[in-house]
């Protein structure tokens, strides 16, 4: 631990230097309310550990997430993330549209690193976001690939099978289903995080789509929601 220096009073322009009074946040309490709610193995932990470490390092120069949330990171993009995979259990092909800085489907990967034939694939536009996501790829050793696409590109050429398409903050429902429609109508099913205006973005998207859904409660908002989208088809008329 570091103290006052015995000699502090001989040095009164170290008490106003911005580098000494600069302090990391401190992220222990924040880390075990997360882990808490959403129980991970060791293993998985201490990869979650390292993508924290190297998304800080990369915050200093790439804007990846808001600095108003660094202190809460892990419950409110690392939590958040997680609490997917209990919805899709068996789920071993994941495909995140806009994945940002990596939520949820970089935690994703990280969660299932060690289950065999995982794939997650990471579609970024973003060059600064997608080179931080390949990074943290690397660095970690998580089953995930890259993509720096756009959506529609990506959407729109992916052939292979898959178990589930996420989003978190990417769009408003009736835009975001447009976008993934070419992987929901196949059968995949739909996980997307949304806020406490998901009425009215599920109203708004009921006018174009026939949504077979259902709502599951966040765990890290009691405001927030899962929307879960099982089948989804145009309405007639509708383009």
């Amino acid at each position: 631990m570091f103290g006052v220096p015995e000699n502090a009073a001989l040095l009164p322009n170290m008490a106003k230097s911005p580098q000494l009074n600069r302090t990391e946040p401190d992220l222990a309490a924040d880390r075990q309310r997360a882990l808490t709610l959403i129980p991970v193995s060791r293993e998985t932990a201490n990869r979650l550990d390292r993508f924290v470490e190297l998304l800080l390092e990369r915050q200093e120069i790439t804007n990846l997430i808001a600095d108003s949330t660094i202190p809460i990171i892990w419950t409110r993009h690392i939590a958040d993330s997680l609490q997917l995979l209990a919805i899709a259990p068996e789920a071993k092909r994941w495909i995140d549209l806009g994945s940002g800085a990596g939520f949820p489907g970089l935690i994703i990967a990280c969660a299932l690193a060690d289950t065999a034939g995982v794939t997650v694939h990471l579609v970024e536009s973003n060059q600064k976001k997608a080179a931080f996501l390949r990074e943290a790829v690397s660095d970690i050793g998580v089953p995930a690939i890259v993509h720096a696409v756009r959506i529609e590109d990506f959407v729109q050429n992916y052939r292979e099978q898959v178990d589930v398409v996420t989003a978190r903050a990417l769009a408003p429902l009736d835009d975001l289903l447009k976008l993934a429609h070419p992987l929901l109508k196949t059968g995949t099913l739909g996980l997307f995080l949304k806020g406490q205006d998901v009425a009215t973005e599920l109203t708004k998207a009921a006018k174009y789509w026939s949504i077979d859904f259902s709502l599951v409660p966040s765990k890290t908002n009691a405001n927030s929601r899962i929307v879960v989208v099982r089948g989804l088809h145009k309405r007639p008329g509708k383009n």
